[in-house]
């Protein structure tokens, strides 16, 4: 174990970005997409007030790269066709306090709900496995070698077009189950091509990816990766993949590489993994994340379940360079202000310990967005709401963004891909942090 690194002490990456402190708000999904799935007033405000709350960076709910492919209808899009100007204010007001603005980067692959519109695709047909939630998700289609390609250039687009906009960097979201992550995953990918069996082809769509990204962007813009340092299920993605992978990302110019764990089958990243091999109350993966620091050559950030100084200074004092938060951010949007302080949060949110795996990890998200919202109001949290209320409140919201995602993407002109409309008579919320 090395001498606890300063958690306020500045660092310098790999482009030159120099970020204030090792404290990064850690990305959550806010579902707070405007018309158009543009950033809302209220996106751009919660973002302000975080930026102001002491973290030395911020990175954004997952924007997705797709505008058919969604893992949920307030999803953000940043495209070749979405207007500039709402992200700029996204990335000013996050920035106004200090803070670096990065932008996560996603596509959901087959974690899309069954009622929305668009395109649910995959490495492989196999459906997401959630027992008798099952149903709730699309069946999905193998992509093509022409839909790869094509994935590969959104991607990248998306990244060029942030750094136009005034972001500092982005983060590709290779984890959580989402496309990336499912190709990553033997469980998963089945494919007998270029893109599958080996892990080096499985990991083909991400260097990919991370080497078309880095032909779009500047030298001194941040490019990260989110993986996960297991997928916590029996035969899946483990920690010599991720060992592997990162060895695979050091010489492509990966700034930071956050680790992570679960999908939406074994959801480890709220505390709740479908093998049971998680049971820490705080910083979930950092005994992972500790064995991976120690041969990394790529400076390492860690998030799942911080929510005290004390276990962030433990998570720098095992090599690893960021400590990232979520949850606690949503309770106390200052938190890294009172830390250093000396003072810790007043109260957080109650873990939710329904025997429901996949339910209770929708409602956990529902009340975190449920703070969300009131943040961006301008109001203070309130950490006390139980999660059904919660849960509701989130379903109320997602079906008014339904019809209003379903009315934009049917008038958009036609793409690549013919846009299938699903039944849209309910929506579940999407049952994980981004």
């Amino acid at each position: 174990m090395s001498t606890t690194a300063d958690l306020f002490a500045p660092i310098t990456l790999r482009c030159g970005q120099v970020l204030p402190n090792r404290v990064a708000k850690a990305a959550m999904e806010e579902g707070m997409a405007a018309q158009g799935q543009l950033p809302t007033d209220g996106l751009i405000a919660l973002y302000r007030r975080w930026g102001s709350g002491g973290t030395g960076m911020l990175i954004t709910g997952n924007v997705m790269v797709h505008a058919e492919a969604l893992t949920g209808p307030g999803g953000v899009v940043l495209d070749a066709n979405s207007p500039l100007e709402r992200f700029t204010a996204w990335a000013e007001a996050g920035k106004a306090g200090g803070a670096a603005m990065w932008m996560q980067i996603s596509h959901p692959g087959r974690q899309v709900q069954a009622t929305m519109p668009g395109v649910t695709w995959g490495p492989s047909d196999k459906a997401v496995d959630v027992g008798r939630h099952s149903k709730n998700f699309g069946r999905p289609t193998a992509m093509t070698p022409a839909q790869i390609a094509d994935t590969v250039t959104r991607f990248a687009t998306t990244a060029r077009r942030a750094e136009q906009a005034g972001f500092d960097g982005v983060e590709i979201h290779a984890a959580h189950g989402y496309l990336l992550s499912q190709f990553l995953s033997p469980l998963v990918n089945t494919r007998t091509d270029d893109w599958g069996g080996s892990l080096e082809n499985r990991a083909r769509l991400l260097l990919d990816i991370v080497r078309e990204v880095r032909t779009q962007v500047s030298p001194t813009f941040a490019v990260a990766v989110k993986l996960n340092s297991a997928d916590f299920q029996r035969g899946g993605f483990d920690a010599d993949d991720a060992r592997r992978v990162i060895d695979m990302l050091a010489p492509l110019g990966v700034d930071v590489v956050e680790l992570s764990g679960g999908s939406y089958e074994s959801p480890a990243m709220s505390g709740r993994p479908a093998d049971g091999r998680t049971a820490a109350r705080e910083a979930y993966f950092l005994e992972l994340a500790a064995d991976l620091a120690r041969t990394s050559s790529i400076p390492l950030m860690l998030t799942g379940g911080v929510t005290r100084r004390e276990t962030a200074e433990t998570v720098l004092s095992n090599d690893v360079a960021l400590v990232g938060i979520g949850t606690a951010l949503a309770g106390t949007p200052d938190l890294p202000n009172r830390w250093r302080a000396g003072a810790e949060a007043d109260a957080s949110l109650a873990p939710v310990t329904w025997q429901d795996k996949p339910l209770a990890s929708l409602a956990g998200m529902g009340m975190v967005r449920y703070q969300m919202r009131r943040l961006a109001r301008g109001r203070r949290p309130a950490v006390s709401v139980g999660p059904a209320r919660a849960l509701i409140a989130d379903q109320l919201v997602q079906r008014r963004a339904l019809r209003r995602y379903s009315k934009w993407l049917a008038t958009r002109p036609a793409g690549a891909e013919t846009v299938r409309i699903r039944p849209t008579t309910a929506t579940h919320a999407r049952s994980e942090s981004a």
